[in-house]
């Protein structure tokens, strides 16, 4: 099994977005290190004070400068706030600067009314889904150079690195994005922390309603990955400890307050009480928001649910109290699985 790793930036308590920015770098060069198969970054707007990943673009620049083989991406960058075109502009140079290991993961979301109406962005799109899909094909066609000669796009170019473009990935957390993704012939990926009811249903849409692009920007069979809330600790005990932030954060969620990170006490606390360890197997029909566990049981956690879902890469997402705790759940993890360090 393959992992990697999703980062979005929190700003520690009491610190600022230069703090959150340098964490991240350690986060990639660490995850290098250890042998992690890429290492993306989120864009979230509106709520910086707590989560400075809101524009993907610029940090990967940064992130190509401070690495040297890892493959770094988007989870994902928000077309519905941009022109396609500028999109691909943004990831040919980056291209350039990491020449043949960028991940292109394109997604939509929307904030809040306030941010999307800052962004310029439409909210109310006749049918965002057809929206959606013309400016996936737009960005992969820019990436490309898929444009006939006689298209008004045509003469257009972007800025390449002679290496393999870009790969496109398509974002999303429900069966119409996984739909989407077999109808363009693309590679998927799965938010699982988001929705995971919908994990299972959404991998058997894309396979069975897939059907190759002949684009060499595609795949030929199906290619997916999921991404799962994770934390490793040393123990069950000490990983469900961990966990408490995550459940914590995802009930202020449920009350609208959206992008804080709590300390583990201040998790506990909210909870009422220490979340019971995840069990080491998990019942056929459950997926948990999150996970936790030792080496041994996170990882076998993981290959369950890669197994049920059928892929083989799994991509790390996780809401923890600490940095110093992150690093050391993502090294724990990375033994676990027995990834290769570098």
């Amino acid at each position: 099994m393959d992992l990697s790793i999703v980062d979005l930036s929190p700003v520690p308590d009491g610190g600022t977005a230069t703090d959150a920015y340098a964490n991240t770098v350690e986060a990639a060069k660490q995850a290098e290190r250890l042998g992690y198969s890429r290492f993306w970054v989120a864009e979230h707007h509106g709520m910086a004070d707590t989560l400075a990943g809101t524009t993907p673009e610029v940090l990967l620049g940064h992130l190509a400068a401070e690495t040297d083989s890892i493959r770094l991406g988007s989870g994902a960058v928000l077309l519905n706030h941009y022109a396609p075109f500028k999109v691909a502009e943004a990831f040919g140079a980056l291209d350039g600067l990491a020449p043949g290991r960028i991940d292109a993961g394109l997604g939509r979301a929307n904030g809040s009314p306030a941010s999307d109406q800052a962004l310029g962005t439409d909210r109310h799109t006749r049918n965002p889904d057809e929206d959606h899909a013309e400016k996936v094909e737009a960005v992969v066609s820019h990436l490309y150079d898929e444009y006939p000669d006689d298209h008004a796009y045509g003469d257009l170019s972007v800025p390449r690195s002679g290496a393999a473009p870009p790969v496109p990935w398509l974002l999303g957390s429900s069966p119409s994005s996984a739909a989407l993704a077999a109808d363009l012939g693309l590679r998927y990926c799965f938010a699982a922390f988001i929705r995971p009811g919908f994990a299972a249903h959404s991998f058997e849409t894309y396979r069975e309603e897939f059907d190759a692009s002949g684009s060499p920007a595609g795949v030929d069979e199906p290619e997916g990955m999921v991404a799962v809330n994770a934390v490793c600790a040393e123990t069950d005990e000490a990983a469900a400890r961990q966990r408490a932030v995550a459940e914590a954060s995802y009930k202020r969620m449920q009350r609208g307050v959206v992008g804080t990170t709590p300390s583990v006490e201040e998790a506990i606390d909210e909870l009422g009480d220490v979340p019971e360890p995840t069990p080491a197997t998990l019942d056929a029909d459950e997926w948990p928001r999150a996970i936790s566990g030792s080496p041994e049981t996170l990882t076998g956690l993981l290959e369950q649910l890669a197994d049920r879902v059928g892929v083989d890469e799994v991509m790390i997402q996780h809401v923890v109290g600490d940095h110093e705790d992150a690093l050391r759940s993502h090294e724990l993890l990375a033994e676990g699985v027995g990834l290769t360090a570098r």
